[in-house]
């Protein structure tokens, strides 16, 4: 091979090498939550603007997928379906990532959200799945839930409603 034909294969595999190393760049970490050995990927709501927003107007939900609500200090917490038009579960979780409170929420004929979903003890978390899959799941009360991925911590949560 010439000086000329070496300099091109050198030069091809460089950048065939700089292409593969910039497709191995770490994705993020997607946030997931596991409660009994069964994983929900879950979008985040830690504003005030997310969590009033939360899953109203959504018309699907995958089965594998949710939202994890988190407040920067743990309190009661009440949820309604307003602006829902799908049912949902949710888990209410307290400071110690234990579960306190398990409902499900039905969907409200005109979308104003007129019946409260409370955790009735504090709670600084709240998990939204599509309804049925805590039972599927056989999530109970008192169940550790884990966080993995880019889930921000709850102390950096904003404050409010």
């Amino acid at each position: 091979m010439s000086t000329a034909g070496a300099r091109r294969v050198c030069l091809l595999l460089t950048v065939v090498g700089l292409a593969a190393i910039a497709g191995c760049r770490k994705r993020p970490d997607p946030p997931r939550v596991t409660i009994d050995g069964r994983t929900w990927y879950v979008e985040v709501a830690s504003t005030v603007e997310q969590r009033y927003q939360g899953l109203s107007s959504r018309t699907y939900l995958a089965e594998d997928s949710g939202m994890l609500f988190i407040y920067p200090q743990p309190r009661i917490l009440n949820f309604c379906m307003r602006g829902c038009v799908i049912p949902l579960d949710i888990a209410f979780i307290g400071a110690d990532f234990r579960v306190v409170a398990i409902h499900t929420m039905a969907v409200e004929p005109d979308h104003l959200g007129r019946v409260s979903y409370s955790s009735s003890l504090p709670a600084q978390f709240a998990l939204e799945l599509p309804a049925g899959s805590l039972g599927r799941a056989g999530v109970r009360v008192g169940d550790k839930v884990i966080f993995a991925g880019n889930i921000p911590e709850a102390a950096k949560a904003q404050a409010g409603p």
